[in-house]
């Protein structure tokens, strides 16, 4: 056998191998797992991986440059820069942001009070003042309010949070921003295909990012985007993504050609312009992502659908519990299903998780709940909370989510629910 055959065989044993998996897989009430995030893959994943580990590229490469386009254009921007994390996303972008003048060394950026903590260290990490402001009662996403009253002299940046899966408010936070003349970062890291009135979110701002995290709508293991249409930031994000590296010079010239006055003759490719990072995404993990991007939109349906049944089925609940809320014209991606146990409730967000982890059910916290709380942030001078929390406070007391991804199927979105009655009728 030559490689070629050699190769094909590889592909068509991996596919043999899922076809085989697929059939084994069996719900048993109780004691399966049914976990809040689950990464859903096929061999065409794996075997565009493997294509990359045979072809001998390991590192950033082709793949990633397709991925790039494909998600670029999935999103609608001009650009997109990968990266190897959500975190990782936000800290580059952040940097491009104050590399381009776009925000001022030292300024205030608005934020949700309730998120994940990578929103927050890369902006200290880069020497701004989050401020933390509230969340809306009802999406749970940053509250336009709240960051009306919150622009001062010294912000620099609103970066709204796509918590969950549902879009804040862009529309409002963009007549805002545009108001004041600041710029918008969008973190988008658990929104992948959330729009609202079809346009997706990450194409509202200056700058957005993404994570491909493992237990994201889609994932390449661990790995994340910036996207952008600002050519001076593509520019700023390519070259500090990989050392701060020189990123453009001419390869029709001999090698050795640089020459500024203090580097003579040296070779272009070990120039660096600016203080960069080693971020880069990999072309494996680029080649699951080129394959999941072509089935984020059936994956998202899937994740509706359960969560549209999760609400019709629980909505008798709805004394006790807040159910998510889906404004009109919104696409809800739903990365998780959130709950909150609401004060007059018989019983507290504690007797429910803990009942439900007892019957298998996986069970997460929303995110950080309220940073300022956190240990990391609570003592930190360049901090600011501005207003009252008292829509995060909540959350943080009483909220939690569970999962709704395409694994979850019909017997164990039935059992999801039997679970939720039997506890409730036996403290109701």
């Amino acid at each position: 056998m030559n490689k070629s055959e050699i190769r094909n065989q590889i592909f068509a044993l991996v596919e043999a191998y899922f076809s085989a998996d697929m059939q084994q897989e069996t719900f048993i009430p109780g004691q399966s797992r049914i976990g809040v995030g689950y990464p859903v893959f096929d061999h065409k994943e794996i075997n565009n991986a493997i294509g990359s580990l045979l072809d001998v590229w390991l590192s950033m490469g082709p793949k990633v440059r397709q991925f790039e386009a494909d998600y670029a254009e999935y999103i609608g921007t001009d650009y997109g820069i990968a990266v190897n994390s959500g975190s990782s996303a936000n800290l580059l972008a952040i940097n491009a942001l104050l590399q381009a003048g776009y925000v001022k060394p030292g300024a205030e950026v608005i934020v949700p009070a309730a998120t994940f903590t990578t929103v927050i260290s890369p902006l200290l990490q880069n020497g701004l003042k989050p401020v933390f402001v509230d969340i809306d009662g009802d999406t749970h996403n940053i509250s336009v309010d709240a960051i009306a009253e919150a622009i001062n002299d010294n912000t620099g940046l609103i970066m709204p949070v796509h918590s969950l899966g549902l879009a804040a408010d862009m529309p409002a936070i963009n007549r805002l921003a545009q108001k004041h003349g600041l710029p918008i970062l969008e973190d988008c890291c658990e929104a992948h295909a959330a729009a609202i009135e079809g346009q997706r979110v990450g194409s509202f701002g200056l700058i957005s990012t993404y994570s491909f995290f493992v237990a994201h709508n889609m994932t390449t293991g661990e790995g994340g985007m910036v996207m952008t249409s600002d050519s001076r930031l593509e520019k700023i994000l390519r070259s500090t993504r990989e050392f701060g590296r020189l990123t453009e010079y001419d390869s029709s010239q001999d090698r050795f050609y640089y020459s500024d006055g203090f580097l003579n003759e040296y070779d272009e490719r070990y120039v660096f312009e600016k203080v960069g990072y080693n971020v880069r995404m990999t072309d494996i993990c680029a080649a699951l992502g080129i394959e999941q991007l072509k089935k984020l939109d059936a994956l998202t349906q899937d994740r509706i659908n359960n969560a549209e049944f999760y609400t019709e089925q629980l909505k008798e609940f709805s004394s006790f519990l807040q159910l998510p809320y889906v404004p009109e014209s919104y696409l809800h991606s739903f990365y998780g299903y959130p709950i909150i146990v609401r004060d007059d409730a018989p019983f507290k967000r504690q007797e429910l998780v803990r009942f439900l982890e007892s019957r298998n059910i996986e069970t997460r916290a929303f995110m950080g709940g309220n940073l300022a709380l956190q240990p990391a942030y609570r003592d930190d001078p360049a901090i600011r909370i501005a207003g009252d929390l008292k829509h995060t406070e909540l959350m943080t007391r009483s909220g939690f989510f569970i999962g709704c991804h395409s694994m979850i199927k019909a017997e164990q979105r039935d059992y999801i629910i039997d679970a939720f009655r039997s506890f409730v009728s036996s403290v109701a």
